[in-house]
């Protein structure tokens, strides 16, 4: 039985990861919308983002009841640590297939669909922090993305302007990631009597994945120099 403590940790977790891998689902209301007149806009916005919360929070707790299935958490595991590493290393933000709708109907469908689309990262990480605590999925959701939506160009200049707020939220990434993996029930025994191994697994992963990032990014900047170096 968690605590009221654990609880409310585990909601700010959730809040965290949403916020940090949801920026592209802000952007892709933006341009969904683009073409409405102003009125319309913001029903457009208002409308697509309850539809998505919606089908975000039906994703969810579809994926919090399958990773209870033997061996899925290890998978969900090891897709959510690739999509810590993705987080540090994509720099190519490409939204030039998302159409704007020409009507509020149109507007509305793009955006639900696009965010679909998008957030399978967002699915995997929250059913995994959530620990199979369905009103964790739904609180968090409700709270995180309507921040997205409404705070989006604030967020985005806040990560632009502090980019160590990238690397604290793969780490989280890596630590929902590994602490995942040690719970597949096939490990879970083996690193309950082991805790020191346990968490030098999880601080292993942290680690690698943030090394691994880190010299990636480097490497795509030396790489993209005019010059070939920095």
């Amino acid at each position: 039985m968690e605590t009221t403590a654990e609880f409310f940790l585990a909601l700010i977790n959730i809040v965290f990861l949403d916020l940090i891998l949801a920026g592209d689902n802000a952007i892709v209301i933006g341009l969904a919308a683009r073409n409405l007149p102003q009125a319309t806009q913001k029903k457009a916005i208002i409308y697509g983002t309850v539809g998505a919360v919606v089908l975000r929070i039906i994703a969810t707790i579809l994926v919090v009841w399958l990773l209870n299935i033997p061996w899925l958490l290890l998978v969900g595991g090891i897709l959510l640590v690739a999509i810590a590493y993705k987080l540090l290393t994509d720099d190519n933000d490409n939204h030039d297939n998302i159409k704007a709708g020409r009507n509020l109907g149109a507007a509305i469908r793009t955006i639900i669909v696009a965010d679909a689309a998008m957030g399978l990262d967002n699915v995997i990480a929250v059913a995994g922090a959530a620990k199979h605590n369905i009103l964790l999925v739904t609180l968090g959701l409700l709270i995180s993305v309507p921040i997205v939506v409404w705070g989006s160009t604030l967020f985005i200049k806040l990560i632009n302007r502090f980019p160590w707020i990238i690397y604290v939220g793969s780490a989280v990434l890596a630590y929902t990631a590994s602490s995942m993996i040690t719970e597949e029930k096939h490990f879970a025994g083996y690193f309950e009597g082991h805790l020191i191994i346990k968490y030098l697994f999880i601080a292993a992963v942290i680690v690698g994945v943030l090394s691994a990032g880190h010299l990636k990014k480097r490497w795509n900047i030396t790489r993209n120099a005019p010059d070939g170096s920095l």
